[in-house]
C-alpha cells in the first residue's frame, strides 16, 4: 500500500521492472508512487495518469529521475501528455522528443503513427510501422507493458522503447482491422516466431 509498500516490494531484485500509470489516477499519490519507483533498482516505465500528475512540475520529476541518471528509465507520452508536462516545444516531433529526453534524462516515447523515440545521449529512432487501427483504446497501456517486459529482460532502456514500438505496431499489422487493445498481447508470439525461427523450428 502506497510507496512505502511499493518501495518494499520492489526492494526483491527479482522484480526488476515497473510501469506506473494506466489507471493509476491523476494527483499526489501517484506522483510519490513514480519517486519511490525511481528510488528503487528497478526500470520504470512512466505513463498515462503519472505523466499528467507531475503536469507544470517537469522539475519534480527531473529531480527524482536524477538520483538513477536516467538509467532504466521511460517515458511513453502522447501529444497531449507531452505538451501538459513540458508545455509547448516548438519544432518537429523528433525535437521535442528530444526536449522532453534532455529535459528529464530519461528515455522519451512520444507515441502516434510515427513514434518516436529518443534518449538524453541525442540517440533517435523513429518507428513508422503502426497502422491506423492501432489507435483504439488501451492500446497504449499494452506497449507500456511490452516495454516494461523487454526491461525485465534487461534489454537497455532506449532499444526496450524502440523495439517494443516496433514489436507493438508488427503485432496490429499481424491483427489487421478491427484490433482492440486486448489482442495484441495474443499476437505479439508470432511476431517473435517471425523474428527468431530458429527458436521455434524444433
Amino acid at each position: 500500500e502506497g510507496p512505502e509498500g511499493l518501495s518494499e516490494l520492489l526492494a526483491d531484485a527479482r522484480k526488476n521492472a515497473v510501469l506506473i500509470g494506466p489507471g493509476g489516477g491523476v494527483g499526489e499519490a501517484t506522483c510519490r508512487l513514480v519517486e519511490a519507483a525511481l528510488r528503487s533498482p528497478a526500470s520504470v516505465v512512466i505513463d498515462a495518469d503519472a505523466l499528467s500528475s507531475f503536469a507544470g512540475d517537469v522539475a519534480r520529476l527531473r529531480a527524482a529521475i536524477a538520483v538513477r541518471d536516467g538509467r532504466g528509465v521511460v517515458l511513453t507520452p502522447h501529444d497531449g501528455e507531452f505538451d501538459r508536462l513540458f508545455g509547448a516545444v516548438p519544432g518537429s516531433k523528433l525535437d521535442r522528443a528530444r526536449h522532453g529526453s534532455r529535459e528529464t534524462g530519461a528515455v522519451v516515447l512520444l507515441k502516434g503513427p510515427d513514434t518516436v523515440v529518443a534518449a538524453s545521449d541525442g540517440r533517435a529512432a523513429i518507428n513508422t510501422n503502426a497502422p491506423p487501427w492501432l489507435a483504439t483504446a488501451g492500446s497504449g497501456d499494452v506497449l507500456g507493458g511490452v516495454i516494461t517486459g523487454l526491461l525485465a529482460q534487461r534489454m537497455p532502456a532506449f532499444e526496450a522503447a524502440a523495439a517494443g514500438a516496433w514489436l507493438h505496431g508488427a503485432a496490429a499489422q499481424d491483427f489487421g482491422p478491427g484490433l482492440i487493445a486486448e489482442d495484441l498481447p495474443e499476437r505479439l508470439p508470432a511476431v517473435l516466431a517471425r523474428l527468431m525461427p530458429e527458436a521455434t523450428d524444433r
